[in-house]
């Protein structure tokens, strides 16, 4: 790995030329991996794989501009702007009517600065014409700040007008609306605007929908006051979790980020895992395990590990598709992986009416289990390719943890804070304010006023795919409370399920994940809490068990075909085929798809989520771990040896009992996980008993 200016230097090889800023020159990897090659993933002229870009098109879906010049200063210095806006509202609060449309204000204009209205053309690319924003949306920006300007004008008078607004009221809702829909399009795509049209027009003719689906029919006077004058449409829960939890989030990990963090972690892995056979794959998962905790993206995790860790793996044997599932794979718990966590965690925490702290409680042993499935995946890839250690210079572990641990600080320091009975968004900015100081251990990482000044500005730009997105969220769930579809539909599902918690349960896993091929993942959570939260809550389901099934069922939408955004990311890097690595991703995190189940089929499942005595915790956490071991044998074809269709077969049934925790199904689970064991012996021992004896029947795969 080269010498990083921002880094650390755990990891030494030869030095080369400083690349540019989200950029990882190939060329200076060779020392790892080897020299260039057909495999290598996408490059330019130079070689140089453009993280940034990457980030940008396989995380917003839509590719973000490359802004240079005057244009790309201003634009720049309106991101910092509305970081500091935001973490000026942390200790000057002030009202939720203001505020939230003085944030809109901001960051809806500077999605329309920093997005395309439409793609660039190849020649344009290749010509390196300027990329800046064209007048129009230039001009889309400015409309896109009168309607909040005009509301945070009076934004007392405005909000009590709710049930007769007058006539601007109404040409400023609407204004506002639109503005918020061609924000979510350039960032996310065409779904989620027309999925928020869709909701409207049930609305206006909710009147003519066969029942049981049939509403009032509301005029658009009722549903832009509803939606833009009250606080259940865009001005919601989920504007209000991207104005708080969200920019606050991604402005502290751009701070850590710029003082060296990332490097750190990176290295960290390197040093922990490198040296042997499987040690390439265990440092992708831990690394990317630590960078979610600050990143909470999947996709840009992925990025990042891909543009350094590729390399490593295809040296090792990994053949592309493999290696860009386990970059996917790694990078997708991200948004599962405390403190940080996804944009829905904080819903959570708002819809409950409970601490941050205890969603980061909740999610500890679900997180831990999915990294274990992704380990047990890795282990026996390593067997079945015979990978090979790749040899690097790197410093001890005790070492690098002795001089550069103290990136880890903050991040304890958040949950420490927290813990304390801190606000998190006061706990998020104090564990910057430590980040800010640390960075000054290294004279390498100094966070100079310009580099605070490009966090602060990084920082909002990370917040922009999400803004949006939450903006029309907010609407979907307007439109839902004001016609009860969301208690429609949630009969409707138990009472196709008969009323059975099983079948309720599948019908909602399957149904958030297919919500989850149309929309993001917050989007994707908000409107199944909607739906889907009452369903399992009739079922007997403790509500704070159902808003974690549907999240984590909402993270893995990332991962199901025909839309998993991180392996096409994966693939882009690797040169792998983009199907073909989604599938093998999906086959990696395969086993994180039973833990949900387990914490809503059974009391003793809440055990899963850190909820009940230590006896019902350690018998969940028990069970789920047999249970996730048991299907990556299945999925994995190793166990001992390779695996063959029997076992593999026994196996995979046998943790599905396994789901329900209670003592009948556990033992039913053992019992055939012990067959499927047991098979597998013998039939490795006729294996090699036929080697030994000279006949030539086929190994045993």
């Amino acid at each position: 790995m080269t010498d990083n200016p921002y880094g650390n230097g755990a990891v030494e090889a030869r030095k080369a030329p400083e690349p540019p800023r989200h950029s990882v020159r190939r060329d200076a990897e060779e020392d790892v991996a080897g020299p260039r090659d057909k495999e290598a993933g996408p490059q330019d002229k130079e070689g140089v794989i453009d993280e940034e870009a990457l980030i940008a098109e396989y995380e917003a879906e839509k590719p973000a501009r490359h802004l240079n010049g005057i244009p790309g200063t201003v634009i720049h210095a309106i991101g910092a702007a509305l970081s500091l806006f935001s973490l000026y509202w942390v200790f000057n609060p002030m009202p939720t009517q203001f505020y939230l449309p003085a944030f809109l204000m901001i960051g809806l204009p500077l999605t329309f600065l920093v997005y395309r209205g439409w793609g660039r053309s190849p020649a344009a690319k290749a010509s390196g014409r300027s990329d800046n924003p064209h007048i129009l949306d230039w001009l889309l920006a400015a409309v896109a700040v009168v309607p909040f300007a005009y509301i945070i004008s009076d934004w007392d008078g405005f909000f009590r007008r709710a049930i007769t607004p007058t006539y601007l009221d109404l040409i400023m809702g609407v204004i506002a609306i639109l503005v918020t829909l061609e924000a979510s399009r350039r960032t996310v795509g065409i779904l989620v605007p027309v999925v928020v049209i869709c909701f409207f027009a049930y609305a206006a003719f909710g009147s003519f929908v066969p029942a049981p689906f049939n509403t009032a029919s509301f005029n658009w006077i009722r549903l832009v006051g509803h939606n833009v004058m009250g606080t259940q449409g865009l001005f919601g829960v989920p504007t209000d979790v991207a104005a708080s939890y969200i920019i606050l989030f991604t402005i502290y990990g751009a701070v850590l980020g710029a003082s060296g963090a990332t490097k750190f972690f990176i290295d960290l892995s390197f040093s922990a895992f490198g040296q042997s056979k499987s040690g390439p794959g265990r440092t992708v998962t831990l690394a990317g395990f630590l960078l979610g905790t600050v990143s909470g993206s999947g996709v840009a995790t992925t990025v990042t590990l891909g543009g350094i860790s590729w390399p490593l793996l295809r040296k090792a044997g990994y053949p592309k598709e493999y290696g860009g599932a386990i970059l996917a794979a790694a990078g997708i718990g991200a948004i599962m992986s405390p403190p940080t966590l996804g944009a829905a965690a904080f819903i959570i925490a708002a819809l409950l009416g409970v601490s941050y702290l205890q969603v980061l409680i909740w999610a500890t042993i679900p997180t831990v289990l999915y990294y274990f499935g992704i380990i047990l995946a890795i282990e026996m890839d390593a067997r079945r390719f015979k990978t090979r250690a790749v040899d690097l210079e790197v410093k001890r572990v005790g070492k690098l943890l002795l001089r550069f641990g103290y990136h880890f600080s903050s991040l304890v320091a958040i949950v420490v804070f927290m813990a304390m009975g801190m606000t998190p968004f006061r706990a998020v900015v104090f564990a910057t304010g430590l980040a800010f100081v640390l960075s000054f251990l290294d004279r390498q990482s100094w966070l100079t006023p310009k580099r605070i000044w490009d966090a602060l500005a990084t920082g909002a730009m990370g917040a922009l795919s999400v803004i949006p997105v939450m903006a029309a969220a907010g609407l979907i769930v307007g439109i839902m409370t004001l016609t009860g579809l969301g208690l429609k539909l949630a009969n409707i599902i138990v009472d196709f399920a008969g009323g059975s918690l099983l079948l309720t349960a599948i019908f909602s896993a399957i149904s958030v994940t297919l919500l989850g091929l149309a929309v993001p993942v917050t989007a994707s959570f908000i409107i199944s809490w909607v739906i889907i939260g009452p369903a399992l809550q009739d079922v007997g389901v403790p509500a704070f068990a159902a808003a974690m099934f549907i999240f984590y069922y909402s993270v893995l939408s990332e991962v199901s075909p025909p839309t998993a955004l991180s392996p096409f990311a994966a693939s882009a890097i690797t040169g792998g085929k983009p199907i073909k690595t989604m599938w093998l991703t999906w086959r990696y995190t395969l086993s994180a798809f039973l833990v949900p189940f387990i914490f809503v089929l059974s009391d003793d499942g809440v055990g899963l989520l850190l909820q009940g005595g230590p006896g019902t915790i350690a018998l969940a956490f028990t069970v789920s771990l047999l249970a996730v071991a048991s299907l990556a044998v299945a999925t994995g074809a190793w166990l001992i040896g390779p695996a063959r269709w029997p076992e593999r077969v026994l196996l995979g049934a046998g943790s599905l009992p396994m789901l329900v925790m209670e003592p009948l199904y556990i033992g039913i689970g053992a019992a055939i996980i012990a067959v499927g064991v047991l098979v597998h012996i013998l039939g490795l021992r006729k294996h090699r008993t036929d080697m030994v004896t000279g006949r030539k029947d086929k190994a045993p795969l």
